[in-house]
Formats: C-alpha cells, sequence, structure tokens
C-alpha cells in the first residue's frame, strides 16, 4: 500500500485564535457573537475544574461533505462513480494543548479526508478513519499520539468510519462493507462491524438495512448508537438512541424511537452522572451531523421526552464531549468552543484563514481513561439462529380492544436490504407504500396467554404481523429485531412501554421447545404483484373492471401507466389496500394490513360474483402483509418508468375549468381527480382516461367530461358538449401522440415483467462488486432479476464455521 501523505509534527502549525491561543469571541446562548470573557475565562475555569488533567485534545480537519444529509459523508454517488460523497481535499489529525495554544499536526494529507479519531484507553495511540489522497476510500488507522507508528488497519472495496476501542481490545465501527444502499436516497449504507485489534476477523454486529451511526462506549460495557430504521413508516422521523453489547447482542431503544423528527448522534456519557450528551439534528438531521447539544436522561425510560434537556438553541454545532453536566467542549464551522450547562459558549481555537474552506471535527481529549467492563459474550457461533420469547402479545402500547386468545399466530416477514437505489421516494417497489421488499418466511404459534417461543434466523431483520383465527391481521411491527447465533432474547409485549415490569406468571410457550418458522405451502416468499396478484384480477375482476366496461369507474387491467400497471395503482391511489404510507408508526389495531383493506372484504364472496379459491384469498392476503409491493425484484429500480410528454396547453384550455390546474407532482392527484397513473394506458394509448373520459360516447369515449363556457362566453341551449366531439380534435390527437411515445419509450427500455427486461448498468455494476453477477459479462447476456436478488439476499444469511466448511 503507497500513499501520498505527509507525517511530521510541527509546533504551532495552525494558528490558534488569539495570540495566546485562545478565541477572542463567543457565542452567546442566542447565538450572537460576544466578547469572550477576559483571557478566556471559561477554559481556564474548567482547566482547573472538570477538564483537570484534560490538557490536550486531538481533533480532526476536514470539508464538509456530502449533499447535505447527516449520512452522505463517505462513498460515492449511485448513478456517479466518480461522484465522492466526502467533501472538499485535504484532511489533518492534530493535536492541541490548550494551556499553551501549541498546535501539533500529527497527521497531514492536502488530497485526503481524516475523521473520527478515538484515543486508545491508554492515552498514547489513536484509531481514526482516514482516505489517503490517492484512495476513494476511507479505512480505519492507529497512530501513535506523537505522529509515529502509523498502520492501516482495514482495507477493502468499502469505507469503514466512526471506529472506538472496546474494553477487550477489540474494534467496533460502521462499515459499508454490508453491501447496501439508502432505501430512499442515493447512498451507501454502513452498518455496526467488529473486528480485532488488527482490524482482521471483521464481522457485522448488525443487521440493519439502513445506518447505524457514531457507536460509543457505555459506562456499563454496552455500546450507544443512532440507528435508523423504518418499516412501513416515516423514513425521514425514526433515528434515535440505541444500544447494543459489543457482540451484538441485546439490542435495545435507548431514548427517543416513540418520538418522531429528530436524529440523535454522536451520544457519549457524562462524566459522574447516568446521563449522556447527544446532538439532536433537527427534522431528517443537518450536514455532518449539525444540531442542538442536549442532555438526556434514559431513567424515566427511552420515551420521557422531558428527560432531554437541549443546552444550546443554535442547531448548529457538532460533535459534543462531556467533562461534566456544566462542562462540554464542541465543533462549529471552523472553531472549536468550551460550553457551560447554560450554552453559554467561549471559542478557543479557530482555523487560520488559509483553512477555512475546511471545519474542525470530533474534538477528543488526549488523556488515558479506565476501561469499561467487558460483557461476557453471548454469541454461540456455531448456531444458525436465535431465539425470541415474548410474554403477551395483547399487552402493549397501542393495543386497546386486543382480547386475551385473539392472536393466534405471528407472521414473521424479512425486510431485504437494497443493493441499489436512485430515489428518495419509492417508486416502483410501492405507490405511497414500502421502501423494501419483505420476504415471508412462515409463521410460528401464539399460546391462548398470548406468549410465544420460537427461533428466526441470525443476524437478519425480521418483523412480525400478529394474525387472528381468520389469518387476518391484528397489529403490525413497524420496526425490526435481529438475533446474533445462539442469543436468545425476547420483550414482555407487543410495542410495550419499556418502563412496564413484565407479569410473574409461567409462559405457556417456554413449556416446550421454541417454534421452528412453519412456511407457507405455495406462496412466493417474495410477491411479485404482475406475476402473482394480477392473473387473479384476471380471472375474478376484470371482466367487470375493464376499459369497455369500467364498472365504479375501476378499471383493473394490466396495462401499463408510466411507473406502475393501471390495477395495482387503482387499488392504492383508491385506499383499497391499507399499508404504512410512509407516515408515523405503531398504528392501532387493525388499522394496518388486511383487515383494514377494503380488498379482503370486496373477496369474501358478497361481491357480485366475484368468488377467490382460498388459495386465491390467501395469495392476496399475504401480499398486502408483505407491504403490497409492485415489483418482486430491485432490479426494477431506477428503470422502466418514463413520462408522458404532452402540452400542458392542452389541460390548460380544455380542463382546468372544472379540475383546477395539474398538480406539478406527478405521483399525486391530476386534472382528472384521480391519480397521474390513471390517465395514461401506455399499453394502450386509446384507452387512456385522459383522452377517454373528455371524448363524446357517441365516439366511444366516456363523456364523462364537459365543455365549461368562461363567463364572457355565451353557452349553447341544452346539455353542455364533450370536451372532445370526435377523435380527430387536435388536441386529442396531440394527447394521444404523446401517449404512444411514451409507450415506444417504455418498449424500448423494458419494465421487470416485460419480455427482454434487462436491470439498469447501475445494478448491474454494483452485483458485479458485491461478487453476484460475474466481472466479465457480455452487454447482452441475459440476467435473470429474480434470481441475481436471491443470490444477493443469500449472501448475508448466516452460516456456522462448520456448515461453512462443508461439515454437518
Amino acid at each position: 500500500m503507497r500513499h501520498r501523505f505527509l507525517l511530521f509534527v510541527v509546533a504551532s502549525a495552525l494558528a490558534p485564535a488569539g495570540a495566546a491561543g485562545f478565541g477572542a469571541a463567543g457565542l452567546g446562548a442566542a447565538g450572537a457573537v460576544r466578547a469572550a470573557e477576559p483571557d478566556a475565562a471559561m477554559l481556564r475555569k474548567a482547566l482547573a475544574g472538570p477538564m483537570a488533567g484534560a490538557e490536550e485534545i486531538v481533533f480532526a480537519v476536514r470539508g464538509l461533505g456530502g449533499d447535505g444529509h447527516w449520512y452522505a459523508n463517505f462513498g460515492y454517488h449511485v448513478s456517479s462513480p466518480q461522484r465522492m460523497q466526502y467533501g472538499p481535499p485535504g484532511g489533518r489529525l492534530c493535536r492541541l494543548n490548550l494551556r499553551t495554544g501549541r498546535v501539533q499536526v500529527i497527521l497531514d494529507d492536502p488530497q485526503g479526508g481524516v475523521r473520527d479519531p478515538c484515543v486508545h484507553y491508554d492515552g498514547r495511540r489513536i484509531v481514526f478513519s482516514y482516505r489517503p489522497g490517492d484512495s476513494t476510500h476511507y479505512h480505519l488507522y492507529e497512530i501513535n499520539a506523537d505522529g509515529t507508528g502509523l498502520r492501516q488497519l482495514t482495507d477493502g472495496d468499502c469505507d469503514e468510519v466512526e471506529p472506538i476501542y472496546l474494553p477487550d481490545g477489540d474494534l467496533v465501527f460502521g462499515s459499508s462493507r454490508c453491501n447496501r444502499w439508502v432505501q430512499c436516497w442515493f447512498t451507501q449504507v454502513a452498518i455496526l462491524h467488529r473486528s480485532d485489534a488488527d482490524g482482521r476477523s471483521v464481522r457485522p454486529i448488525s443487521a440493519n438495512v439502513e445506518q447505524d451511526n457514531t457507536p460509543w462506549m457505555m459506562p456499563d460495557g454496552r455500546l450507544l448508537y443512532m440507528r435508523w430504521e423504518y418499516v412501513d413508516r416515516s423514513r425521514v422521523q425514526f433515528h434515535h438512541l440505541w444500544t447494543v453489547n459489543p457482540d451484538g447482542t441485546g439490542q435495545m431503544a435507548y431514548f427517543g424511537n416513540m418520538h418522531p423528527g429528530t436524529v440523535m448522534l454522536d451520544a457519549k456519557p457524562i462524566p459522574g452522572s447516568d446521563k449522556v450528551v447527544t446532538l439532536f439534528s433537527p427534522g431528517h438531521g443537518r450536514k455532518e451531523h449539525a444540531g442542538h447539544i442536549t442532555v438526556v436522561s434514559a431513567d424515566a425510560g427511552p420515551d420521557a421526552q422531558p428527560m432531554a434537556r437541549r443546552i444550546t438553541p443554535e442547531a448548529e454545532w457538532r460533535d459534543p464531549w462531556a467533562f461534566s453536566e456544566d462542562c462540554f467542549m464542541a465543533a462549529r464551522d471552523c472553531s472549536l468552543y468550551v460550553l457551560d450547562g447554560r450554552g453559554r459558549a467561549e471559542e478557543f481555537y479557530r482555523l487560520p484563514p488559509q483553512w477555512r474552506h475546511l471545519a474542525v471535527h470530533e474534538p477528543r481529549p488526549l488523556v488515558a481513561r479506565p476501561r469499561e467492563p467487558v460483557i461476557p459474550p453471548r454469541v454461540n457461533w456455531s448456531a444458525p439462529t436465535g431465539r425470541l420469547v415474548l410474554a403477551d402479545v395483547t399487552h402493549g402500547r397501542s393495543m386497546e380492544g386486543v382480547r386475551p386468545g385473539e392472536v393466534r399466530r405471528l407472521l414473521v416477514l424479512e425486510t431485504l436490504p437494497k443493493p441499489v437505489n436512485f430515489s428518495g421516494t419509492m417508486e416502483p417497489i410501492s405507490l405511497d407504500g414500502t421502501f423494501t421488499l419483505p420476504r415471508i418466511l412462515g409463521t410460528v404459534p401464539v399460546e391462548p396467554d398470548g406468549s410465544a417461543y420460537f427461533e428466526v434466523p441470525a443476524l437478519r431483520p425480521v418483523f412480525f404481523v400478529a394474525l387472528d383465527e381468520n389469518d387476518l391481521s391484528v397489529k403490525r411491527m413497524q420496526s425490526f429485531v435481529s438475533v446474533m447465533p445462539g442469543e436468545t432474547t425476547g420483550c414482555t409485549g407487543c410495542h410495550e412501554n419499556r418502563t412496564d415490569v413484565a407479569r410473574a406468571r409461567p409462559l405457556a410457550a417456554l413449556g416446550r421447545a421454541p417454534s421452528r418458522i412453519e412456511p407457507i405451502d405455495g406462496v412466493p416468499q417474495v410477491f411479485d404483484f404482475p406475476r402473482d396478484i394480477q392473473p387473479i384480477l384476471d380471472r375474478r375482476c376484470v371482466r367487470c373492471h375493464n376499459y369497455e366496461k369500467p364498472d365504479g369507474r375501476v378499471v383493473l387491467t394490466g396495462d401499463r401507466g408510466p411507473i406502475y400497471s393501471h390495477a395495482y395503482a387503482t387499488l392504492m391511489a383508491r385506499g383499497l389496500v391499507a399499508h404504512g404510507r410512509d407516515a408515523q408508526g405503531n398504528r392501532p389495531p387493525r388499522s394496518i394490513g388486511s383487515s383494514a383493506s377494503r380488498l379482503i372484504k370486496l373477496l369474501d364472496g358478497s361481491h357480485y360474483d366475484a368468488r377467490l379459491t382460498p388459495h386465491e384469498v390467501r395469495l392476496v392476503r399475504l401480499w398486502i402483509e408483505s407491504g403490497a409491493p409492485y415489483p418482486g425484484t430491485y432490479a426494477a429500480l431506477g428503470t422502466g418508468m418514463v413520462s408522458v410528454g404532452f402540452d400542458a396547453g392542452i389541460l390548460e384550455r380544455r380542463c382546468t375549468g372544472c379540475h383546477g390546474p395539474p398538480d406539478p407532482n406527478p405521483k399525486k392527484k391530476a386534472a382528472f381527480g384521480t391519480h397521474e397513473e390513471l390517465l395514461w394506458n401506455l399499453s394502450r394509448p386509446v384507452q387512456s382516461l385522459a383522452l377517454l373520459a373528455p371524448l363524446a360516447k357517441a365516439a366511444a369515449g366516456m363523456g364523462l367530461c364537459k365543455t365549461r363556457f368562461s363567463p364572457d362566453k355565451v353557452a349553447p341551449a341544452g346539455p353542455s358538449p364533450p370536451v372532445f366531439a370526435d377523435t380527430q380534435d387536435a388536441d386529442y390527437q396531440r394527447l394521444l401522440a404523446a401517449v404512444a411515445k411514451a409507450g415506444d419509450e417504455l418498449e424500448r427500455i423494458r419494465r421487470f415483467d416485460m419480455p427482454g427486461f434487462q436491470p439498469n448498468q447501475h445494478y448491474v455494476r454494483e452485483m458485479q462488486r458485491y461478487g453476484i453477477l460475474p466481472a466479465a459479462l457480455a452487454p447482452a447476456q441475459p440476467i435473470d432479476p429474480y434470481a441475481t436478488d436471491l443470490a444477493y439476499w443469500k449472501s448475508f444469511w448466516y452460516e456456522p464455521p462448520l456448515r461453512q466448511q462443508g461439515g454437518d
């Protein structure tokens, strides 16, 4: 490994702020610039008190990276691998004496990047994430505090960030070697991994399909970190604090998971207390973790919002470090500050002018510290599964009205990681619903007392749907859980309050061996609407719901719209299927899934002659429980979607008199009061609703739209004429030509369910990078997207060492 970097130690290479090395200005509680106390009094007071013994700190200097999201600061943009997510070049690891202002540059790379330093327990070594100037990847490095002994710990076609030392000598960090992409953006995911002290034996301790961020040790030996996840709930609301044992066992919400709207990052314990300091980055989070410095106590449980006390009113702070409940250190832009518990701040270091295109990050005391207790390992690497215990499924929040014995079984599903992603929204996976494809693993029984005890595959993110005696949904878990190999864990109820005390009683489920998940025969594990559901509609529904006979103005044919089929768009847009809708979590019982979906009620035999076989009903029901996806493959992402480039002036002239201006968001309600998808029929352009609704019945149209005359024109006597009297109308012809052109484009690029479909180049590139597809692949070589996806998902399945070696 040859890297172009400079290693040196230079006194005063970075200009400290002020003649004595301390700032001449600070930020008050309201964010206004004010004069600092004479001779940096806040810092002097802190050094004589809570900061005593911590006279030196280390910090990183680098650019502010990414596109504004807190997580987009490593890796590359999915559609442009040359477009890196980190900021402008320039990386330095620095050491600052707080009393003298003397600065040493431990490592300097003008073209590279340095981030996330963590000081070893002995105070003499630093592990950090470093991207040399001739590399596009961040990896873990270790260096002595005097700048000697730099060594690289990890390598590979991935990024490793946010490392910390464990008390037993190992390391924990975030790594993108998990080979997955943010479900709702163009960037890669890093989840928690663990290695030995030399960066070897890297293994995941998380199964998250989204980001894990900023792990840090708790005084009791657990890890505290931010977990972002969403299962049929808002993608921008749930990124809160969790704890886990260093071996990956014992996942537990620490604070905030029931309260949306804040990203909780960079949490660290406050010495001498049971509280932590963290950043509350507003909304969906700000660039490079910027937010309000906040003190949090979990003493009243993970949901007690009053136990979070904001220190700073401004949301521009980064990387807080606590010395006490009344003494903090943090970064802001190009400066470092000391703050008290009321948010008063004093600048003590500022980058020199020539470096102010960069920023300071991650200040840490350069001091020895005691090791936390080592929690004994609870993982059995020879076991392919773990076990879950549920005390009472009827016990928990938002479970009102669920009777004892009402839940008979749990449907077990797995949320599947994405190998690539091209959008901030969910199309084409669903229409305003799920962002990921769930896999149906099967069911496990629930005992009459509400208890369950069962095995689940290790290191796989699973969630559950509670089913009644008719296999209809009672309650949906809008989160996920995973277990490490051989781990046994559980909960007292369904979304229960963590401050509740479990009722002392024997659990019927523990009187037997753990259940194994029972697969459901004859049902695809991953549903695909055109393949699995459309044939049922064709057999049972289309004879009354087609373009020639649109009973109830409902069309359930498989004709293709710009993104979805008309049948799929109809079911979603008309609310016939109840799913999470990218909104709040922990919904009331029977408000999501099959029991809340009108479609299921229409298939019970009471809707005219629509009589489905039990197997067909089961397929529809389980498709709904799995999030009602449209494609059954991630190869559908970023392809097979077209726009109809019509002249907007036509709608303004002929339609807006009744319908108002078209919605600029093509996924929302359009001019005809229906979904944009249903206006255009790319399979049969003349059957487009935008053409049929305003076309006279005499011309084989629907005659639904009539001409509305402006007040300054005299309307003819009698009924208002249709907008299009016949198909020769010039505007009709223009719209028809636009739809036909879009249909031709779809035929050219192909959709996932069309013969000759090929995934796009970015999907192929990533699957080659993961080793799923061969590196040498002919441009026209057919690719089975379903088999490719399955091989990709299987690459994450944990196999015990003996199995990996071919043993029993």
